[in-house]
């Protein structure tokens, strides 16, 4: 399959997806600094998917220019991943419009596991692909901080003390996610800004 067809339509349904986020700012109906400040919590939700979706398209494009094909297995467990990610306007918006409850904020980590689970699901499928499996290619998705982090004990460890602290104090759980996305933002393989289609390794 060709990899480059399926890249566009993977970039082209992230754009949508941020852009549908955005147009949820609605416009203050007030003049006053108070119409921009109610807005907050939909801001820091917003800024939360952002870089969600930020960290989940570096990763995807490296783990893509590494990919040697694109099989039928791929390309659908793509749309697995995309569909996963094409949920966050509703659970941003919704978690922006009722800061202080925990049934949004549930939605948002139910979300965040979905995309996970299907983000490593995708890892998997590429590495495992035969042109790519016990090469470089394989190696290198394995030592990718996603990957390890997902097939690590910390991941659910963590889920689990995200969905306990949603109970106590909703807010909690997408501040947490905030934090390791962060973590993840600076956690890339060393050779993720450099590395070119022409570059892989035999």
């Amino acid at each position: 399959m060709n990899k480059g067809r399926v890249e566009a339509f993977t970039d082209a349904v992230v754009a949508i997806i941020l852009t549908i986020m955005v147009l949820e700012f609605k416009t203050p109906e007030t003049a006053k600094w108070e119409g921009i400040i109610r807005q907050l919590p939909y801001f820091f939700a917003y800024i939360v998917s952002f870089l969600f979706v930020g960290v989940a398209w570096y990763n995807h494009h490296y783990m893509f220019t590494l990919a040697i094909r694109i099989s039928k297995k791929v390309y659908w467990v793509n749309n697995v991943w995309l569909f996963s990610m094409s949920l966050l306007p509703v659970a941003t918006g919704w978690v922006g419009e009722f800061p202080k409850y925990s049934g949004p904020k549930y939605l948002y980590l139910f979300v965040f596991v979905f995309w996970s689970l299907s983000y490593l699901w995708l890892s998997d499928s590429i590495r495992k692909t035969p042109e790519d499996m016990n090469t470089s290619v394989s190696k290198k998705i394995e030592r990718m901080p996603p990957f390890r982090f997902l097939k690590s004990l910390f991941f659910p460890l963590s889920i689990g003390i995200i969905a306990l602290g949603i109970y106590f104090y909703p807010v909690l759980g997408i501040t947490i996610t905030f934090i390791e996305l962060v973590i993840l933002s600076f956690l890339t393989p060393p050779d993720s800004d450099r590395i070119k289609n022409d570059d892989r390794e035999p």
